[in-house]
């Protein structure tokens, strides 16, 4: 196996007095899936921030397949691999599911207007929205305003998927819903972080899971391990461990 698609060194991130990130690091590998815990400001979104490129690092690097992408812009970052969804779904309501897949895969893949369309078509077969191809965005469900985030996020090409709690909000059948369409992509080979409250979705669909608090990495390995570690425990319970 080659190296690792990103690796993170010793990133750490401040606001004003207040440490965010702190000295996280972090190798994925080629075809993994890791999910992201931890509590309410334990750092995972401005870490999402700081792989994505809308956020940069006070300390620290960051690769992409061995290249240093750490001062790289976001519109760079999405050109060269790296495709993300976000916590609140936000289509161009005024077009229809199609066209908003075909949007991202356009200028975010850099296709041209065949090769868009043809991407487009196949993400939507893999995020079981062809149905609704031509409904307006403006009309969907919450599920299906997820699966629309989900196939813009694809319609770029990414090498590195990040999901930020996408399951979030969802009932339990709509989420198993969404990890029936993440673990096809699994099956295909997408490498992806993924950032979640709701842990039995993860679950269902990583092989790795870390957990932040406060900024730091304090947990990292096979998730059902990690959940029943003790300090990982005790983070969740406030009980304290010996």
């Amino acid at each position: 196996m080659t190296g690792p698609v990103l690796q993170l060194r010793a990133l750490s991130r401040s606001f004003g007095a207040l440490k965010v990130t702190d000295g996280v690091s972090l190798d994925v590998a080629q075809g993994e899936a890791i999910g992201i815990i931890g509590p309410n400001g334990a750092g995972k979104s401005t870490l999402f921030n700081l792989i994505a490129g809308t956020v940069l690092p006070d300390e620290g690097t960051i690769a992409l397949r061995g290249a240093p992408i750490t001062r790289r812009p976001a519109a760079w970052r999405s050109r060269h691999g790296i495709g993300r969804s976000f916590q609140v779904p936000q289509p161009f309501l005024g077009l229809t599911v199609y066209e908003n897949v075909l949007t991202a895969a356009s200028f975010g893949g850099r296709l041209d207007h065949g090769a868009a369309g043809r991407r487009a078509v196949e993400v939507l077969e893999r995020t079981r929205l062809s149905h609704r191809a031509n409904v307006m965005a403006g009309d969907l469900t919450l599920l299906d305003r997820k699966r629309v985030e989900l196939a813009r996020a694809l319609a770029t090409g990414p090498d590195l998927l990040l999901l930020d709690e996408i399951a979030g909000g969802l009932t339990d059948a709509e989420c198993g819903e969404l990890i029936g369409i993440i673990n096809g992509l699994r099956d295909d080979g997408v490498t992806l972080i993924w950032i979640e409250h709701i842990v039995h979705a993860l679950l269902a669909v990583v092989d790795r899971l870390v957990v932040l608090d406060t900024g730091r990495l304090i947990a990292d390995g096979d998730p059902r391990q990690v959940i029943a570690s003790p300090e990982v425990v005790a983070l969740y319970t406030g009980m304290p461990h010996d």
